[in-house]
């Protein structure tokens, strides 16, 4: 299998695109780290869905938005699982609010979680990637950090954020034989959409080009391919998995 013998923590892996991303990555061999940072019960049963097939998981607490927690989840993986190959940042959260009614803290907590989390996790996890000359960082971004939506200034900014990471991130560590590389995301069946799809789905789906929205399976996939031997050649990469979306001009189409 393309990862046996690679260790891999996935944040926010409880739900969601996380969830698929563990199974998927157990499924092509590597042992997994569930990060969660509330939902114990639903970490837990990632890992006994992993183990049941036959792989090997542990459920690991911790706030990315928390630099000390970045730091103890990168060292219980090691010291449980038996090292670290694969980091995938993908613990979000999002608090939709239009600019003039925005409290400090709507912004402070979706940048702290968001990007914060993606810098904490990923130097917490750079002294062993920089030791074994070998590990791969995959940002779960958004195509919200290349465009804009209304009412999500603090989510678009974050993911923005995660987009100009990477790529300084990818140029810095490319010596040491580190990957660094995001998924964007366009509308998928999350919690963190979940509100905006029920809302103007049919809409949003009339003006894709590919007329559906990505199943969290799509994003997973991608996600996969980075973090393998597949993309070995791939740094600085932002790839997008939105049926063409942000690829057309405007936001409406002729019928």
């Amino acid at each position: 299998m393309k990862l046996s013998n690679k260790v891999a923590l996935v944040t926010g892996g409880s739900r969601g695109i996380g969830r698929a991303v563990c199974l998927l990555l157990a499924a092509q061999g590597a042992y997994v780290a569930v990060n969660y940072r509330s939902s114990r019960p639903q970490a837990e049963e990632v890992v006994a869905e992993i183990e049941a097939a036959g792989g090997k998981a542990i459920a690991v607490a911790g706030d990315v938005a928390s630099p000390a927690d970045a730091v103890a989840m990168v060292e219980r993986t090691i010291a449980e699982l038996g090292g670290l190959h694969i980091l995938v940042n993908n613990a979000g959260v999002a608090k939709d609010v239009l600019i003039f009614n925005m409290e400090p803290d709507d912004w402070r907590s979706v940048m702290e979680t968001n990007f914060g989390g993606v810098f904490n996790c990923t130097k917490a996890a750079l002294s062993h990637f920089m030791s074994q000359r070998e590990g791969v960082v995959v940002n779960v971004s958004s195509v919200m950090g290349e465009r804009g939506w209304v009412g999500q200034s603090n989510y678009a900014a974050s993911k923005g954020a995660i987009n100009a990471f990477t790529r300084t991130a990818a140029v810095e560590l490319a010596r040491f034989g580190i990957r660094v590389n995001s998924v964007l995301p366009g509308f998928a069946p999350t919690d963190l959409v979940a509100g905006l799809v029920e809302k103007g789905g049919k809409g949003i789906k009339k003006q894709l080009p590919m007329r559906d929205f990505a199943r969290i399976e799509d994003v997973a996939s991608t996600i996969a391919f980075l973090a393998g031997p597949d993309s070995s050649y791939m740094t600085g990469s932002a790839l997008t998995v939105d049926g063409g979306g942000s690829a057309q001009l405007g936001i409406g189409r002729p019928d």
